[in-house]
């Protein structure tokens, strides 16, 4: 089973963590993924810029409403997030367990849908196994 490990952080967090030596920052998360990456569980994962640089887009008016970061007040950010290949929920959350973050972030884990999860004589399930595998077959190179 597939799990996303979803990292959110609350503005002290991200304060403090303008505090940090960022080399000290990138050899924790570096050891971290290397861990996941050594027990073959990593499929992915990728941090995200400061949500100065993102924006929102809100679909409770029509047409939708497009508002540039930062977003004022902010409860938590969305800051980054790995995909990881677990046998249980219990193997995913003790890989959370050993991310280097500090007081103020959390990782948020769930679990990815597979195509299996949806009914298999559904036109629009048949089409995206379709496009996953033509995805796949570029990224591997063997198509146009």
């Amino acid at each position: 089973m597939k799990y996303m490990l979803i990292m959110r952080s609350d503005d002290a967090a991200v304060e403090a963590y303008e505090n940090l030596d960022f080399t000290e920052v990138i050899a924790a998360m570096g050891a971290y993924n290397e861990s996941l990456l050594k027990a073959g569980v990593l499929l992915a994962g990728e941090g995200l810029t400061d949500a100065k640089e993102g924006f929102v887009v809100d679909f409770d008016s029509t047409p939708p409403v497009v508002t540039d970061g930062p977003y004022g007040e902010t409860k938590e950010l969305f800051n980054g997030f790995w995909i990881i290949q677990a046998s249980s929920a219990e193997e995913a959350a003790e890989w959370a367990k050993r991310c280097p973050l500090g007081p103020g972030s959390k990782l948020e884990v769930r679990r990815v849908t597979e195509l299996e999860d949806f009914p298999q004589d559904n036109e629009w399930i048949q089409k995206e196994a379709g496009w996953r595998a033509e995805a796949e077959a570029r990224t591997e190179g063997t198509v146009g």
